[in-house]
């Protein structure tokens, strides 16, 4: 049977869509994600390589003075507030070397979610605030509150669990503080980047496409339709706000205060009610949307396996703030 000219035009079309959509949803974002990772790398390895670690640690000496940290810890910390990639690339070259202890590390990285929190509240807030008005103080204020409590947690915990240290860190190297050229921290930092990268490529490359293809396949909204069903756990919530939740998890943040602020505008629900259930989908949104985004430019910087017990522990101490954060919320205003 001959093919028609229509037919062989389907068919080209049909495969320039394929490609369009391979290089929308695959190719450009793995490319994003590369050179970010990529600039984080080198940025947070010229910051070492200039020997200003101990500068940056000077910012948060008083916090980890009190968590028994070390400086690699207090310097990751600052950086975290304007580069997540930078400041995970100064604790997994500090784990690395030796420098740092698996104890620390975990505890260094749950350190981080402050600063983290502070990339995002500028977003959070002005997406929010335009939604749902007064409630965005609310919801800002209360999510702030676990971010600070969480931060609490983890001076305390270090407290307990690391031991005191005298003048900066005790297994740094010989030569962390000679001052350096420009040139030789230039030259530093590249021979570092390139053998680093390579790890990046081979863990991030791979790890993304196939969470691609699970995206694709329905997996992760099968997921989230499968938290959605089990909504009868948040009976203590009006049954009028689960639309909120329900557009939380299974759409996107955005889509939850949408029908967030079409109740509060109604009258439906009263700004109590929206908090605690965008609270609520804060919540069951977070693991999933977590693995799909974070894990994989982490089993870049840290080991795979290393990375997913980082990623667990961050999210499992996130979410437990924000419930606790909600439970109180809730009993105080009853």
């Amino acid at each position: 049977m001959q093919n028609r000219p229509g037919d062989f035009l389907l068919t080209m079309e049909m495969h320039a869509l394929t490609f369009t959509s391979l290089w929308h949803g695959l190719g450009w974002p793995l490319i994003r994600l590369v050179a970010s990772v990529s600039a984080g790398l080198l940025f947070a390895n010229f910051i070492e390589a200039l020997n200003w670690t101990r500068g940056l640690a000077l910012l948060a000496k008083p916090l980890i003075r009190i968590g028994h940290l070390s400086e690699t810890a207090g310097a990751s910390f600052s950086m975290a507030f304007f580069s997540g990639v930078g400041s995970n690339t100064l604790l997994a070259e500090a784990f690395d070397q030796g420098r740092l202890s698996k104890k620390e590390l975990v505890l260094a990285n749950l350190f981080n979610s402050l600063p983290n929190y502070f990339i995002h509240l500028p977003t959070v807030f002005f997406l929010t605030a335009p939604l749902i008005k007064l409630a965005a103080f609310l919801y800002v204020g209360l999510t702030l509150l676990a971010a600070l409590l969480r931060t609490l947690l983890v001076l305390v915990a270090g407290r307990f669990l690391l031991t005191a240290r005298n003048g900066g860190d005790v297994d740094a190297e010989p030569a962390a503080h000679q001052p350096v050229t420009l040139r030789q921290a230039i030259d530093k930092a590249w021979q570092r980047f390139r053998r680093r990268i390579g790890k990046i490529m081979l863990f991030t490359v791979p790890i993304y496409t196939l969470i691609y293809f699970m995206q694709k396949l329905g997996l992760f909204r099968w997921l989230e339709q499968a938290m959605t069903e089990h909504l009868r756990l948040l009976s203590w919530l009006d049954p009028r706000s689960f639309g909120i939740v329900v557009a939380h998890v299974a759409a996107e943040f955005a889509a939850g205060l949408a029908a967030a602020g079409a109740l509060l505008e109604a009258g439906t629900l009263d700004a109590r009610q929206v908090v605690l259930a965008l609270l609520a989908g804060n919540v069951l949104a977070s693991p999933v949307r977590t693995f799909r985004h974070q894990y994989p430019y982490y089993a870049g910087i840290f080991s795979p396996r290393l990375a997913a017990e980082l990623v667990f522990c961050s999210q499992a101490f996130r979410i437990g703030s924000i419930v606790v954060v909600g439970i109180a919320y809730y009993w105080a205003t009853l």
